[in-house]
């Protein structure tokens, strides 16, 4: 008979499913609405979509693995999920009740760079930090093949290194001066209205509505001033914070995923410029990659979590 891994992708919007092979070739996958966010009617729609719409019998299943938005301890404990109003709740034990078979619960972020570290540009190395460069800044940090989830679940928590003790203007997390507020696309769009306001110098960019951080680097591949500015405060933000964790990492490879990563590899241009200025000598030559996964990276990543835990 032959066995499958369930991977699960859990949004505030979407929950995406797949289907994988015990090597973790994809067999299908598949997309719901979250719909009513309170934990037992994710639970039962997730329990409800793996029995009825997967295609194989549960004792099929090696297990599922759960990429979750929030703060996952390395017991699999949600710590605080702001989307989802979920806090201090241990989903693994509930589900394990409805399905009988091994369920495996991760940060989001985390889970993604798992999927990539295996089976998209990480080819497999030991070693590697992804960023998500999303509405906020992810990441996920995996030394010796797993993932670092940390103690408390703040492991990977990239977008919350401080890279500015000069900001003003609190990040959503309470601090000031967070990555998140520089190198997200809200941040990126943020930079570029400051930049708007300060001078009055012909843009681009002026003529959006409502300016994103593709605008942005629209502008930039048509060679606007402004934007290159805001491109190299971008830059040099984001550098900056990874030339910290390649101090305590050291790893293989930085691999830059999330929306704003669709920018292609103009991205790269301004991070790896001043990455190389500010890294610790045996640490400057670490390559960058775009990831490859795409929005499939997280459900990669789930299969990933019950292959790395049967």
């Amino acid at each position: 008979m032959e066995q499958v891994l369930v991977g699960v992708d859990l949004g505030g919007t979407f929950i995406k499913f797949g289907i994988f092979k015990e090597n973790g070739e994809l067999l299908g996958k598949w997309q719901v609405p979250t719909g009513e966010r309170a934990a037992q009617a994710v639970l039962s729609k997730i329990t409800w979509e793996i029995v009825e719409k997967s295609g194989y019998a549960v004792n099929q299943m090696k297990g599922v693995g759960i990429g979750i938005p929030g703060a996952v301890d390395g017991q699999g404990m949600i710590i605080n999920a702001p989307n989802l109003g979920w806090r201090m709740l241990d989903i693994k034990e509930p589900l394990l009740k409805k399905l009988s078979i091994p369920v495996q619960v991760g940060n989001d972020a985390n889970v993604a760079a798992l999927g990539e570290q295996y089976f998209g540009v990480g080819g497999g190395c030991s070693s590697m930090v992804m960023v998500t460069l999303g509405t906020g800044v992810g990441g996920g940090v995996i030394i010796d093949g797993r993932l670092v989830p940390g103690a408390f679940g703040g492991g990977g928590e990239i977008g919350h290194i401080q890279v500015n003790d000069q900001e003003t203007v609190a990040c959503g997390c309470g601090n000031k001066g967070c990555l998140e507020q520089y190198a997200s696309a809200t941040g990126i769009a943020s930079l570029a209205r400051r930049e708007l306001e300060r001078t009055d110098e012909a843009s681009l960019l002026r003529s959006c509505t409502e300016l994103t951080a593709k605008d942005v680097f629209d502008a930039v591949k048509d060679r606007d001033i402004l934007a290159d500015r805001v491109a190299e405060q971008f830059g040099q933000a984001l550098a900056k914070a990874l030339s910290y964790i390649a101090c305590t990492v050291d790893p293989e490879v930085f691999v830059i995923g999330g929306g704003v990563s669709a920018a292609g590899p103009v991205l790269l241009n301004y991070i790896e410029k001043y990455y190389r200025q500010f890294a610790f000598t045996p640490s400057k030559q670490t390559p960058f990659k775009l990831a490859a996964l795409g929005n499939d990276a997280g459900i990669y990543g789930a299969a990933r979590l019950v292959m790395l835990n049967k």
